[in-house]
């Protein structure tokens, strides 16, 4: 009887005659109702463990103050690092933070994540794994000046 167990082992179908004869043996004891374990390999493979390959341990905040436009690189590759980024343009010329505003505008759309005005020429980008929620009242009023120059 081992060939044989072995044989309905490896086909699979050992598993369930045993089942049924613990359901046998059980059903002569009917001092307690004991619920009989199965095996579903679709529940086993079901489980989904879900693991992010971007999760951070350490959630890093870079602040900068670039000098001049040739600084907008290197704060981008912070961004590309998946850290967020306080940027303060108020040592730049005028034209230099708008070029630099553009340039990080386009790093953080293409990385998914997210540019928020802070204040006066200084600016938070994020990737899309920081979400940033609430607003700073004084900067909408701030955007809508600077927008009015602008043109």
């Amino acid at each position: 009887m081992g060939v044989m167990n072995r044989f309905l082992n490896y086909l699979g179908l050992q598993e369930e005659q045993e089942q049924e004869q613990e359901r046998e043996r059980l059903a002569g004891q009917e001092e307690q109702e004991i619920e009989t374990p199965t095996f579903d390999s679709r529940k086993q493979s079901g489980k989904n463990n879900v693991v992010s390959i971007h999760s951070q341990k350490n959630a890093r905040v870079v602040l900068t103050e670039p000098r001049s436009y040739d600084e907008a690189q290197e704060i981008a590759d912070q961004l590309k690092s998946r850290r967020s980024v306080i940027v303060n343009l108020q040592r730049v010329r005028r034209d230099q933070a708008i070029r630099i505003v553009d340039f990080l505008s386009g790093t953080v759309y293409a990385l998914g994540g997210n540019i928020s005005k802070l204040g006066s020429d200084i600016f938070l980008c994020t990737p899309d794994s920081v979400e940033v929620s609430g607003t700073i009242t004084e900067m909408l009023k701030e955007e809508a000046d600077d927008y009015a120059k602008m043109r």
